[in-house]
């Protein structure tokens, strides 16, 4: 591995440790503890138990009844699934769409190593790029990060097959976990599958669009390139009519998209890469806490 990507795995820790420390290790606590229950121990039935939890082993060899007694459960399992496919190479200002994605990434993974959790990633294109299985700890969240500074992005020509990420985590996700999905979802055709998914675990969507996108500036004209179709057109950027309806389809979009996921009681948080993502994440997650 290169200096440079050591390097940079270093800045990426030390920044987001401390935006963890600071900001949002409770609010990650408070939203996804004692999420499932498991078996602690037996004890004599008493007036009033729930007979569900009989456990009729124990009165059989007994001769008196007894029930299973359950406690919270405290650790959680969460995947992380990463867009890594061609659109994400886009950013207008200091960073792309993606390093923006990397370092969410890498805040959530180490809000969940400080809650004792275990970690899984997920690279995603048009394929499954890459699966780490999750586990715990410091060296192991290091290890995901890595993979995500690391991945050949320059030659990245890949489109976004949202739906076979979805398929993909149903498939390694036996037990119920919490999975985000980081993506600009420059995508469609995937709402069955995140609607399965998303009644199966506590799935949240994090869409990251660039600034550019939604506010277009004045460059004359310029050829634009789709990613993902790899169709090229040029727009007269000069024109304030043309930026005004750019900036009017993608901010439709944006909200239409927001709107159908609420519809179906997905949640999804949109981060510009122009914004304080820790303030948006500490803000959506204060607010669902609220409603847990």
């Amino acid at each position: 591995m290169s200096k440079d990507i050591l390097k940079k795995v270093r800045q990426i820790e030390i920044r987001t440790k401390n935006l963890v420390n600071d900001f949002f290790g409770g609010d990650y606590h408070s939203n996804f503890k004692g999420r499932g229950m498991t078996f602690s121990e037996v004890r004599e039935y008493q007036a009033g138990d729930d007979i569900r939890f009989i456990d009729w082993n124990v009165t059989a060899r007994t001769g008196k009844p007894y029930i299973k007694i359950f406690e919270e459960e405290r650790e959680l399992t969460v995947l992380l699934l990463i867009d890594v496919s061609s659109s994400g190479v886009f950013g207008s200002k200091s960073s792309l769409k993606i390093d923006l994605g990397i370092e969410i990434a890498s805040v959530l993974g180490f809000s969940a190593i400080k809650n004792n959790d275990k970690v899984g990633l997920v690279l995603f294109n048009d394929e499954i790029a890459k699966y780490i299985p999750p586990k715990k700890g410091k060296s192991h969240v290091l290890r995901l990060i890595t993979d995500l500074v690391n991945y050949d992005y320059d030659n990245n020509e890949n489109k976004t097959s949202i739906k076979n990420v979805l398929e993909f985590a149903s498939r390694v996700s036996n037990r119920k976990s919490v999975i985000f999905l980081i993506s600009d979802f420059v995508d469609d055709n995937f709402w069955s599958e995140l609607k399965h998914l998303n009644f199966k675990h506590d799935l949240i969507g994090i869409q990251i669009y660039d600034f550019f996108e939604e506010e277009f500036p004045n460059l004359g004209l310029v050829e634009v390139h789709d990613s993902e179709s790899g169709e090229k057109v040029w727009i007269d950027t000069s024109s304030k009519k043309n930026r005004k309806d750019f900036s009017k389809y993608f901010k439709k979009n944006l909200k239409e998209f927001s709107q159908k996921c609420k519809n179906m009681g997905f949640d999804l948080i949109q981060i510009g890469t122009n914004q304080d993502y820790i303030k948006t994440l500490t803000h959506f997650f204060k607010k669902r806490a609220k409603r847990i």
